[in-house]
């Protein structure tokens, strides 16, 4: 996740963030779907990772995404943090259309191809994860836990901003180098920790579009609070970081 400077073609930056964007969406989607609520074994022991084996699943996708691609395109994989980072003055704001566009593509394909396992998966298994609406995010009756909006808006908020915080921070000049893909990863992981049971965790529109067209119609109808919020938190995140750690900005 680091700057721009001296980058390659917008082009081939945006086919970067969309492999990354798509193996975060398979992966931490994926293991939300496939492997969260797994059968019990022959002596009662649940084989499912469940909230932990989540939360870890999207820290992990992170971490490779950021060491695979992240030399290309400087790893975003979230519209917060490309507006995090442009806000900060790391990025460049000519450039933020066209990374929204290849996340959002990326996360798309990777739920698209997400659907296209299923199809092959046990009796009624794809229409039984669309019906519980697909690893969506939610409030009220879509979220695990129960909470409501309200939640779901300062969960995501907070949230965000600390994790946009955290990329910014451990991709400055100042960091150590070559540790930022950790921090981001386990950050992640505790992030989901946090909010599975509020919302489904967010922080990464493009992850919650990805899922919702999946996911029927409440999730597509809530889908506004975990664009909107996570882009709030993000863009706070810039202005923080940018008074924290002042650099040149980005042309």
């Amino acid at each position: 996740m680091s700057d721009s400077t001296a980058s390659p073609p917008l082009v081939t930056r945006m086919v970067a963030e969309a492999i990354g964007t798509l193996v975060l969406v398979f992966g931490g989607v994926g293991t939300a779907l496939y492997a969260a609520d797994f059968a019990v074994g022959g002596e009662g022991t649940p084989l499912g990772v469940g909230h932990l084996g989540v939360a870890l699943a999207f820290g992990l996708t992170v971490v490779v995404g950021v060491y695979a691609w992240g030399p290309i395109s400087g790893g975003h994989f979230n519209p917060a943090i490309t507006l995090g980072m442009a806000i900060a003055g790391r990025f460049s704001w000519k450039d933020v259309l066209g990374y929204w566009a290849g996340q959002v593509v990326g996360g798309v394909v990777g739920s698209t191809l997400l659907v296209l396992v299923g199809l092959f998966g046990p009796d009624k298994w794809l229409s039984t994860a669309q019906s519980g609406g697909f690893a969506s995010n939610g409030f009220g009756d879509h979220s695990p836990g129960g909470w409501g909006i309200g939640a779901a808006i300062l969960i995501e908020i907070i949230l965000t901003c600390v994790f946009v915080l955290v990329v910014a921070g451990s991709t400055s000049k100042r960091a150590p180098v070559g540790f930022a893909g950790i921090a981001i990863g386990l950050t992640l992981t505790l992030i989901h920790l946090i909010a599975i049971p509020i919302d489904n965790t967010s922080v990464n529109p493009a992850r919650s579009i990805a899922a919702a067209i999946y996911g029927g119609v409440g999730p597509l109808a809530q889908l506004w609070v975990f664009i909107v919020f996570p882009l709030v938190g993000g863009a706070l995140a810039g202005l923080v970081h940018r008074a924290l750690f002042p650099e040149p900005k980005a042309a």
